[in-house]
């Protein structure tokens, strides 16, 4: 098994600009799998597909060419050669993503392609189960969690950059409802890996966070 570093967490939470910088800061690979549940969320919306029909939205899981392509400091998310990054960041892909993660035959199909990432060499991979069920024996886990409000207004503040004309309070009933969908879900529901270390990033920056997570691995290093 590759040396791998799980990072799970609920929305705002800082998980993906965390796992990100983490990821370039030990030169391994980094695995956003919230950004595939976005992009197989992106193709159901782009063919109009009914969020209930199971078999349809099964079809184009499977006819689906997810590739990362890291530039520099960021990567980009590609179906087939179309550069998705900012289409699924949209926020009518949110719910959609959330739904679709849910479904047993969309989830079989993804878990295999992460774990055939996560056997390609060193990894960094953040998500919603990545510590519990897609990599149960990773070397090192960890979810991070924030408290409501600092949630809300990271998401907030990052709606707002992408010029979205939003209230804080829609953010907030948003976040709420995803969390609602993300913890209740009968199939990999977000929570964390019982072997897993608990860091609260309410007042901590994103490279705080990263230096109590390599802190934390060099002193339980295999």
């Amino acid at each position: 098994m590759s040396y791998i570093i799980t990072i799970d967490g609920p929305t705002g939470s800082g998980k993906s600009t965390v796992s990100l910088l983490l990821a370039q800061r030990l030169n391994y690979r980094y695995l956003d799998t919230g950004a595939m549940y976005r992009a197989v969320g992106f193709a159901i919306l782009r063919a109009g597909v009914d969020l209930h029909n199971k078999e349809e939205i099964t079809k184009i899981c499977n006819g689906l060419d997810i590739k990362f392509i890291h530039e520099g400091d960021s990567t980009k998310i590609y179906l087939g050669n179309e550069d998705v990054t900012k289409a699924i960041r949209e926020p009518v892909i949110d719910l959609i993503a959330s739904n679709v993660s849910a479904l047993d035959n969309v989830r079989k199909v993804m878990t295999t392609l992460q774990k055939k990432i996560g056997s390609q060499g060193p990894l960094v991979a953040e998500g919603r189960d990545m510590g519990t069920v897609v990599f149960p024996d990773a070397q090192h886990k960890f979810y991070i969690d924030a408290s409501l409000e600092v949630r809300v207004n990271r998401r907030f503040q990052e709606r707002q950059k992408r010029g979205e004309s939003i209230s804080r309070e829609k953010v907030k009933e948003d976040l709420i409802k995803r969390d609602h969908q993300d913890m209740n879900r009968h199939l990999s529901p977000l929570r964390p890996a019982t072997d897993a270390k608990i860091i609260d990033t309410t007042k901590l920056s994103p490279h705080q966070v990263v230096e109590k997570i390599i802190k934390d691995i060099k002193m339980n290093k295999d």
